[in-house]
Parts: C-alpha cells; structure tokens; sequence
C-alpha cells in the first residue's frame, strides 16, 4: 500500500500485516495519555449508545401498551436507564475536560489550554460498495479495483489514530481532499451508495448514522481542527518559537471550525451544530490571543510607563476576549452540551487577566511620578486613550501633577484587581475538575498575593480620603489575531480511482453507456472521422459512409480504448499516432455514448455560501427526545445537498461537473480537488 510500512515486530506475522498497518502521520500502537485517553472515549462511546437504544426501546414500549403493570415496569427500568446515561456522559465530559493530558510535558508555569477531543467512528468495508457501483456505472470489472479500495481504507483507518503533530494533520487534510474524489466519483446526488457512516459526538458521545459522504468530510473536517488543538496544547509555552507555534495552530484550529460551520449546515451532530462551532472558535482565538500575551511577556516585562500601559491594555483585550467566550458557553443550546469546566476556566481568565490590567495601571500610578525629563504631553495622550471616562474630577493632565490623585487612584485600581483575583479564586473552587489543576491554583493565588502586597505598600495611616471607584481600561492590542483558513490545494494527492478516467468525464453525475467494440479498416488511408478534445478524446465530423460509421461508431462517441490499451488519459496527439501505427490494418476500438437521462442532472448545483466551495446541508436526525407528532403535516426534507433553484448563476459550485460536448476545444486536464518578566526592578508578571 502507498506509504506503508510494517514494524519489525509484525514482519512474521503475515496474516496480521493489515492490523499492524503504519502510514506516515499515524500511530496507532503509541501508548500516550492521549491515546489512552481516546481509548476510554471509545469505550464509553459504545456504553453510551447500548443505553440510548435500551431508552428508544423502552418509550416505545411505554407508548405501545396499555397496561398499567407493564407501564409501571417500563417507568422503573426508565429511570435506571436514564440515570446510568447520565453517569456515562458525565464521565465522557470528565475525559473531554482532561486538559493536563494534552499539555506540554515539561514543568511550565502557565495557565492550561483547553484543545478539542478527537471524534470517533467505525469501521467502514468500502469493497463490495464500491465494486458494485464500478461494475453498474462503469461498466467495469471492481476486481481490478481491489488494491485501490484497499488503500482508502487503511487510509481511513490510520486517521482514526493520527499523530500529533504536522504528519497526523496532513494525514488527515489528504484524507479529505481524497474523499472529494470518492464522493464525485462513486457518490450520486440522485442516490445513497448504501455505505453507513457513523461517528460519535465528541461531547455526549450520542452517535450518529448516515447513509452519506457527507457526514464523514464534515467529521474529518473537526477532527483536523482537534488535532490542531491538541498541537497547540501541546507546544513550548516558555520559549518564543513554541509560543508562536501555539498562535499559528489556534489560529489554523479556528479557521478549520469555521470552515466546517460556514460549508457544512445543519449538521446532525451537536458538536458540529453552527451555535457550538461559533463557540469553540471564539475559544480558539481566545487562546491564540492569550499565546500573544504570554510573548511579549517572556522576555520580561520592563518597569516602564509606555511599557505597563501597552501591557495593561493588551491583557485587558484577552479578559474582554475571554468573557465574550463565558458568555458565548453559557448560552442555549451550547450550555447544555459543552463541559462545565470550560465555561469555569473562561470565566476565570477573564477574572484574572481583567485583575491584571488593574495591577499594571496601579504599578504606572505609584511607581511612576512625572519628572522634569518626562514628556509630559506623551504621557497626558496614553493615559486620555486609556479610559473612555476619567473619574470625576480628574483629568489627564491633573494625574501627571498631582501625587495624592495618583495615589488614590492606584489604590482604586489596586483593590480593584484584588477583587477580581478573588473571584478567580472564588470560581475556581467551585469546579471540581479546575480545583485539581494545581498549576492553575498557584498562578492564580500568586498574582492575588502580589496585588495585595502591592496595596498594602500603598497604605498610609493618616490618608482618610474616600476612594473612587477605578474606570475600565479600554482593550487595545497591536496583534490582532484573524482565523487562518485551511489550504486544501497545497495537499498533493492522488486519486486512488484515476484508472476510471478523468474525473470531469468519468464521475458519478454522468451517466455513459457500456463500452462497444468497433471494428474497421480504414479505406484509402482515411479513418472517415475526426477526434477532438481530451482527455479523452471525441469523436466528430463522422463520415455517414465510412466503414467506421457502418460499424457502429455515432458522432460524439468517446475513444476509451485501442487495440485493447486504455487511452481515456490520452489527447488528440497521442491519439492520432496510435492510429498512424496501426494504418493498414484492421482497427478495433472501444467508445462509450453519454445518455441523455442524465442530461437535467447536471444543470444542478449546491448552493453558495460565503465563498466557499460547496455547502452542504445536513438532516439533524432526531435521536433522543424530537419526537414527530404524526397528527401534524410534515413537509418532506430534502436530500442532503440543499440545491438551488434560484439564480442558478449565482449558485454556481464545483459540485457541478461541467458536461461534454463533443464539439468543444481542448479540454482542460484538471482534477476537481475539493479543495522574565521585569527585567529592570521587582518582578511585577
């Protein structure tokens, strides 16, 4: 198979040559606390569906009878059945929340980041769909095709366990570009293969079967982004190139997620559902902005009035960021589905972080007086742009004078920030799973302890002066952080299935008859016909009387084979010299006809939206409590692919595939891929 490898440890067993299957990108027999814990998921995912079932059977058996013993029988084993799958997704939820697992391995002092858990799926046997469908519509033998059917699926099955790292990624990214080409060629929109997808939903482990390719490009597409989160969990917080890497991959995470919710709609799985997607890249970015943050404070941040009023804002911008993402988690449907923990561990960021911008301006206020070297007019300007209102009474240029103001107004901030350490901490103790995250119990009671020795420096015993409340400091960062999109195009892929032909011709929306033998001899030198296009290559301009014509061959035919060689790849140039080479004897060659059955076909496309490829729309398929009342006039879904009747140029998609006409030019050879911190003084950070 291509790319793979036997470890030496499996060389003599032959017979398990496929179970100890290895491709670049992939590790199946690694045993990590990653893995192990995947392995857990899984368990639990099948303990999960087993309960869901025992649920399905036992309402229908309440709706079903009408005695009251057996009702009461059923309401009893009900309520066991319900409780038990409570307690298997609340430990699904404490697997997803097992963020120290994926953290880097080396002693750090940082705050953990929360990545994504990988979703699980079943095993697929490709072989006797695919076969079937070749020899129906390709009218070849599937056979032939065994060893290509072979390759995706070890393809599929080194997914499931991809490395984490740029491998496992671009493992994952090929497999999907790949599946663009199994859906154009094997995938009809005006049929289901057969095949049976199922994947399991990351957060309540509920699964999900389709009959359909798409649920598993859309799958695919969430895992890529796990697996980006899991990269940057897993990166060097306390080195430069570590903390950039960790920005490039949450960056890469949300764009991936967005990706998915803007291509993909309606999905059927929660956690692929637009509300929960729209979430998790705003976490993303949250962390991808917190790793900016952890930069420019790895060098040490020096004890300087620009320097802690530019920090201070920056730090400000990730606690506003970070309580946009507690408020996003905490909304409906998400609030139901995603970890409890993570909402927590958002609202204390936002806490701390907010605690620190105060700490930096209180810092500026008491440690910095203005002197006759200052510039005065510099500093008025950064501290005009710092609130949007100044506390009444005071001005810019009121708190550069006068130290008492400044003073009190450090104060402010001071008790400020003590209030919001405390309420990290408050939070943290009430969620199990943070109380246990020493490291995150540490830094917290640190920069509480360091705020309240700061105000303590500040007191003095015949200050009676009444506080002020502190202003809000306004966010304002020079890193913006934007989503990176997936680049599909730079995967080099090959399609697996190319012996069919090219794909613009020979695809699942075309539909062309068997193959028919011509045989002839030409007269005079002369074939009677003329081949355009390619690949492959036309038939035109057929002479009525030529011996050709009399054989059977019709104007637009398409040449697939010579002299018993495929030539579907062929052009006009290698064409015409195949025949040069057999002048003067007995020709024989294979063509197909399109049918014109499939002509409406292939007006229709998927509709557009944002600019992206294609949009899907998945039917979300109503597992638990969405019951329909049959009393109730229903209107019939529609497929999957939402298709667009309106504009129709506007809604124009690579999912069309553009037909053949057999007097066009040249056709284009193109493959449809679908794409220290103070450095100076005391330590302040």
């Amino acid at each position: 198979m291509t790319d793979a490898l036997l470890p030496s440890g499996c060389r003599a067993a032959a017979q398990r040559a496929r179970e100890c299957y290895f491709r670049k990108g992939c590790n199946p027999l690694a045993e990590t606390g990653r893995s192990k814990l995947q392995n857990q998921r899984a368990v639990l995912n099948q303990q999960i569906l087993k309960a869901v079932r025992m649920r399905a059977g036992a309402e229908n058996l309440l709706r079903a009878t009408t005695n009251n013993k057996v009702r009461e029988q059923v309401l009893l084993e009900l309520s066991y059945v319900n409780s038990d799958l409570q307690i298997l997704k609340e430990e699904l939820e404490g697997l997803n929340i097992s963020v120290e697992v994926y953290q880097n391995t080396e002693e750090t002092f940082s705050i953990p980041l929360i990545p994504l858990g990988l979703k699980e799926t079943k095993d697929i046997d490709f072989a006797v769909y695919l076969k079937d469908f070749i020899l129906e519509h390709y009218s070849e033998d599937g056979s032939e095709y065994e060893e290509e059917i072979a390759d995706l699926m070890d393809l599929r099955q080194a997914c499931r366990t991809p490395s984490r790292d740029e491998s496992g990624v671009e493992m994952l990214m090929s497999y999907f570009v790949q599946l663009g080409f199994v859906e154009n060629r094997f995938f009809s929109p005006s049929r289901h293969l057969g095949i049976l997808f199922t994947w399991y939903d990351s957060f309540t482990g509920v699964p999900v079967c389709q009959k359909n390719l798409l649920l598993e490009k859309a799958s695919v597409l969430f895992n890529i982004g796990a697996l980006y989160t899991q990269i940057g969990t897993r990166c060097d917080r306390q080195t430069q190139a570590g903390l950039q890497k960790a920005v490039d991959t949450f960056q890469r995470a949300a764009g991936v997620l967005n990706y998915l919710k803007e291509t993909f709609t309606h999905t059927p799985s929660y956690d692929m559902s637009p509300a929960m997607l729209s979430v998790l890249v705003k976490m993303m970015l949250a962390q991808a902005q917190e790793c900016v943050f952890e930069q420019m404070c790895l060098p040490g941040i020096r004890n300087e009035f620009f320097t802690l009023v530019k920090m201070a804002q920056e730090v400000a911008k990730v606690g506003e960021i970070y309580m946009l993402v507690n408020t996003a988690m905490n909304q409906a449907p998400v609030k139901e589905n995603i970890p409890y923990s993570w909402s927590k561990l958002a609202q204390v960021k936002s806490d701390h972080f907010r605690a620190l911008a105060h700490y930096f301006i209180a810092t500026v206020l008491s440690d910095h007086q203005l002197g006759q070297n200052d510039d005065e007019d510099q500093q008025e300007k950064a501290f005009s742009q710092l609130y949007d209102h100044m506390p009444e009474g005071l001005t810019p240029l009121t708190l550069l004078r006068d130290r008492a103001q400044r003073s009190q107004l450090a104060k402010a901030h001071l008790q400020r920030a003590i209030v919001s350490h405390e309420e990290a901490l408050r939070v943290c103790g009430l969620c199990k799973k943070l109380r246990n995250i020493d490291i995150l119990q540490e830094i917290l009671s640190v920069a509480h302890k360091r705020s309240c020795l700061k105000y303590s420096q500040q007191e003095r015993e015949d200050e009676f002066l009444a506080l002020f409340q502190a202003p809000d400091i306004l966010p304002k960062t020079d890193h913006k952080i934007e989503m990176i999109p997936p680049q599909f195009s730079k995967v080099k892929v090959k399609d697996f299935f190319e012996k069919l032909g090219p794909l613009t011709v020979f695809s699942a929306k075309q539909r062309w008859t068997a193959p028919r033998t011509v045989n002839f001899s030409c007269e005079a030198g002369s074939l009677g016909f003329t081949v355009k296009g390619g690949p492959p290559v036309h038939v035109y301009c057929l002479d009525p009387g030529c011996p050709a014509a009399s054989a059977g061959l019709k104007e637009g035919d398409c040449l697939v084979s010579i002299g018993g060689v495929d030539c579907k790849w062929l052009g006009v140039t290698e064409i015409l010299e195949k025949f040069k080479n057999l002048r003067g004897q007995d020709m024989e060659i294979q063509v197909i006809s399109c049918q014109d059955s499939a002509a409406s076909m292939l007006n229709k496309s998927a509709t557009y939206s944002a600019g992206m490829q294609k949009t899907y729309s998945l039917i979300c398929l109503a597992m638990e409590e969405d019951k329909i009342d049959t009393t109730k006039k229903v209107t019939p879904k529609l497929s999957f692919l939402s298709w667009g009747t309106k504009n129709r140029k506007k809604a124009a998609s690579t999912l069309c595939l553009p037909s053949v006409v057999s007097g066009s030019s040249t056709a284009k050879k193109k493959l449809a891929s679908p794409f220290t911190l103070l450095s100076t003084d005391g330590s302040l950070y």
